[in-house]
């Protein structure tokens, strides 16, 4: 069993800053690439920061400049750091994370349960 809990999220203003983390624990070989999707009321989920097993990084246009993703492989963890915060930024965000486990079978995708970002004055 894998099991990916995410927090940080809450209610701030346009342009504060927010820090999401999700940490991946359970019966973990390997994690591979990890990400961060967001769905906003009535849209579809969208991909926000990916990272590679190896920290190499892109960004939906949208954030880019604004939000950083890293990893720390030590401890299984996955930060979002999400700086001039706007209204449309405003969703629920999901961690992500490839992961093999020591199940013997084929690594497959596992989900955080989401963590509500808000963005209002």
């Amino acid at each position: 069993q894998v099991q990916l809990v995410e927090s940080g999220g809450g209610l701030v203003q346009p342009g504060e800053s927010l820090r999401l983390s999700c940490a991946a624990s359970g019966s973990i070989l390997s994690i591979y690439a990890m990400a961060w999707y967001r769905q906003a009321p009535g849209k579809q989920r969208e991909l926000v920061a990916h990272i590679s097993s190896s920290s190499s990084t892109n960004y939906a246009d949208s954030v880019k400049g604004r939000f950083t993703i890293s990893r720390d492989n030590a401890k299984n963890t996955v930060t979002l750091q999400m700086n001039s915060l706007k209204s449309e930024d405003t969703a629920v965000y999901y961690c992500n994370a490839i992961i093999e486990t020591t199940v013997p079978g084929p690594r497959r995708r596992y989900w955080g349960q989401g963590t509500q970002v808000t963005v209002s004055s």
